[in-house]
């Protein structure tokens, strides 16, 4: 049986990896399908501190993995499907395997929804498509963007790219948004935000030298097909936690983001057992903070070690 199991390779996971790890409880950590989570898809980090002039995301996950196996944390590949926290021995089941722990760190993360459109996945990463305007904004200073979506998210998306781009488009398949009416108001009443009402997007246009040059859109009303010209589109209709394996085990929201208890940002309601990052974070969403509710869990999971042990 384990100390800590470990669930995600993200900043959180491989945060709460390093600190358990110096800690010298030998963490267990489990890697699912994608190694080193969302932040492997980012071209350049330009706000994660101590990089003044940026890292590749895929370098800097690699970095905090290697970090941590100096350590000792152990990585083996494979992929939770359910759980069961009811009594001592926390147990994280598999296709083919059980894996029994004392304490366990979800750090599962989230993974943005997608339009599934032509062009999304061949600019996605530095060609011009993103799902974080804190993370690739700046990269498009005076430029024109576009943003997709109606919600909050898209709202503050949107906002946030008036710090750096000349004029940000708001596309959107109904005529009013459903963000919060303050979050809408407050956009809608900015001079560089324009709407595209009753607009989906069919497709995105450009290529790979230049990135994307223009968003193709279609009227839901009229049909009409025409082009939003732009450097950069931000994807912003949510994402989608990977929860899916506790939701019969711990509180979810009704997004399925895991709610931590106990007055605790990290702590659940089954004691030794703690998430940390983006499965629990809808608001901030950042490498930092994910990174930050890591070492939290690790050390709240190091604290509770020791008091079982006496």
């Amino acid at each position: 049986m384990e100390k800590v199991i470990i669930i995600g390779t993200g900043c959180a996971g491989l945060t709460a990896a390093v600190y358990a790890a110096r800690a010298n409880v030998e963490p267990l950590v489990i890697e699912g399908k994608q190694p080193g989570g969302q932040l492997t898809t980012t071209s350049e980090v330009e706000n994660f501190p101590g990089f003044p002039e940026g890292i590749d995301g895929y370098t800097l996950m690699d970095s905090m993995r290697k970090q941590a196996q100096r350590f000792g944390a152990r990585f083996e590949s494979d992929t939770i499907e359910d759980a069961d926290f009811s009594g001592p021995v926390k147990k994280l089941i598999t296709k083919n395997k059980t894996y029994e722990a004392k304490t366990v760190i979800i750090a599962t993360g989230a993974a943005p929804r997608f339009l599934s459109i032509p062009g999304e996945q061949e600019f996605f990463g530095g060609k011009g498509v993103s799902t974080c305007a804190v993370c690739d904004g700046a990269f498009y200073r005076d430029q024109e963007v576009v943003v997709i979506g109606g919600g909050d998210s898209a709202c503050e998306e949107a906002i946030f790219l008036t710090h750096f781009c000349k004029k940000v488009t708001l596309i959107h398949r109904r005529d009013q948004l459903r963000a919060s009416p303050i979050m809408a108001k407050r956009a809608l009443a900015h001079e560089k935000i324009t709407p595209l009402w009753d607009s989906i997007p069919e497709a995105f246009v450009g290529d790979e030298k230049d990135g994307i040059t223009a968003v193709q859109v279609k009227n839901v009303k009229t049909n009409e097909v025409s082009e939003v010209p732009c450097k950069a589109a931000f994807i912003a209709i949510g994402h989608n936690p990977n929860t899916a394996p506790f939701a019969k085990q711990l509180k979810l929201d009704e997004n399925k983001y895991i709610i931590p208890e106990n007055g605790s940002m990290v702590k659940t309601a089954f004691p030794g057992v703690y998430v940390a990052g983006d499965c629990a974070d809808h608001l901030y969403r950042q490498a930092i903070t994910a990174a930050g509710m890591g070492c939290q869990a690790a050390l709240e999971s190091i604290r509770w070690l020791e008091e079982q042990e006496g």
